[in-house]
């Protein structure tokens, strides 16, 4: 995220050139998508004329459950926005025209993605995207723009996705055998799949910046440059699916899980920063747009503190499932303590950067994290701090996991309560969203705790 602007909103095809190509026969499938609560692309594969004649005026429609149900897609109860008692009836998908990409991982494919409203044309408060776009609006009226850039991590198998599956996911072969951070000879062995996945990012209209190898087995990543916070979560949830899209079609298995297994997890680092409607670095700069003599402004300073001030009470927008807990572990690289360093990767928020390039970097979210909950998020703390005037507390020097400082959450249970109770929290969100969220961690606490687990038969099946 640095230089002295901020890049330009990137539209990789426009409405006619997808008319040109439907007309052609380049384009003969247009998947109509949007964001689910778990992160997932969903939606329909629509014709490619039948899109350009009908679908691109008012959008489609879907079943209002697909914002409310858990992971295995089973109907829950416990939301207010969709059940049996209200007939599941529809939402509308309306196209944002500015995300239309071509799909060259998949025959003649291109892909939309939506805002989801009610049939009457209000939004969906509950939808992942509408609630980034409503912290947006929010920065937009305090005269600021979010710039976001999210690192996921993945680890790669040599095998597939469905001898994975009928396996139980055990004994997977890592495509490394060993540690690969960083190393040339390493990723050179994913190269075909690595090299693929980006390519077909950078021609979808992705901006492709890096791969490199990390230190579990297996383990990879690919950066992208930042972009406005909307557009960096589209393209994070793009990205996401065509990875493992294209890694089935190299007959291999990823997983951005946050804990595959007891080496180091996935992480997903969030980058964000805050510029001025025209543009301007204001994270550097004093109200009088001079540089700040200490090159951090008080906006920077009261944003951060307004993250971490709400960090453990949006923990669960940061880490919303049971296994994004496990990755909380001292000596991991994965934060345990609440506190800010600066370039201090033992801490929950890192500070890098310096001028245009000031930002945050939040390093709690794991691979499984869902982006434009995790960035409201931020956005929601670090906008309360500034308009708090809340003062930053000294940088963190040392080893935060030894740290005597307030602690990152242990468990979705932990999650869910501190979220369910912050008044922080529903005065950023609405108790609607709130609510709907705290459902959807219930829903996996219970699911958890019925099930019984490989750990417990190897310990209780002789044994006990």
């Amino acid at each position: 995220m640095s230089g002295q602007s901020a890049p330009a909103s990137h539209q990789p095809m426009t409405v006619d050139r997808l008319r040109e190509a439907v007309a052609s026969g380049v384009v003969d499938t247009v998947l109509v998508v949007f964001t689910d609560i778990q992160g997932r692309l969903a939606g329909k594969r629509i014709h490619g004329r039948y899109f350009v004649e009908e679908v691109l005026a008012h959008g489609t429609e879907g079943c209002n459950y697909l914002l409310a149900v858990d992971v295995d897609m089973n109907t829950v109860g416990g939301y207010e926005i969709s059940s049996w008692e209200k007939g599941y009836g529809d939402f509308v998908l309306r196209p944002d025209l500015s995300t239309l990409r071509p799909v060259t991982w998949l025959p003649a494919t291109a892909m939309v993605q939506c805002d989801v409203l009610w049939l009457d044309g209000k939004p969906v408060r509950q939808s992942p995207r509408q609630i980034l776009m409503a912290q947006a609006d929010r920065a937009a009226d305090m005269g600021f723009v979010a710039y976001a850039g999210t690192e996921l991590e993945f680890i790669v198998f040599d095998t597939t996705y469905e001898q994975a599956w009928d396996g139980g996911y055990r004994d997977l072969p890592p495509a490394n055998r060993y540690n690969v951070d960083y190393s040339i000879l390493g990723t050179t062995r994913v190269e075909p799949l690595l090299r693929d996945i980006r390519n077909h990012m950078d021609k979808a209209g992705l901006v492709v910046e890096s791969a490199k190898g990390e230190c579990n087995f297996g383990q990879h990543e690919i950066a992208f440059k930042y972009a406005d916070a909307i557009t960096t979560c589209d393209q994070h949830v793009v990205y996401k699916t065509a990875a493992k899209e294209i890694a089935a079609q190299h007959g291999k298995a990823l997983t951005f899980m946050a804990k595959y297994n007891e080496r180091e997890g996935n992480s997903c680092h969030i980058h964000l920063s805050l510029r001025g409607l025209g543009g301007e670095p204001v994270f550097a700069l004093e109200p009088d747009g001079s540089p700040s003599p200490t090159g951090r402004s008080a906006i920077f300073e009261s944003f951060v503190a307004g993250v971490l001030s709400t960090m453990r009470e949006f923990s669960l927008l940061y880490a919303p499932n049971i296994n994004s807990y496990k990755r909380f572990q001292p000596g991991t690289f994965a934060p345990t303590a609440v506190a800010w360093g600066e370039d201090n990767r033992t801490c929950a928020v890192r500070v890098v950067g310096h001028g245009a390039g000031l930002r945050m970097e939040n390093r709690v979210p794991g691979g499984d994290v869902n982006p434009y909950l995790a960035v409201a998020g931020m956005l929601a703390g670090g906008l309360w701090g500034i308009e708090m005037e809340l003062t930053l507390e000294a940088p963190l020097v040392g080893n935060a996991y030894v740290a005597e400082r307030a602690r990152v959450p242990t468990t979705l249970r932990e999650a869910r309560d501190l979220f369910a109770t912050s008044v922080l929290a529903r005065n950023a969100f609405g108790d609607d969203v709130v609510d709907h969220y705290v459902n959807a961690a219930d829903v996996e606490l219970a699911a958890f705790e019925a099930a019984v687990t490989d750990w417990e038969r190897v310990r209780c099946f002789e044994r006990f």
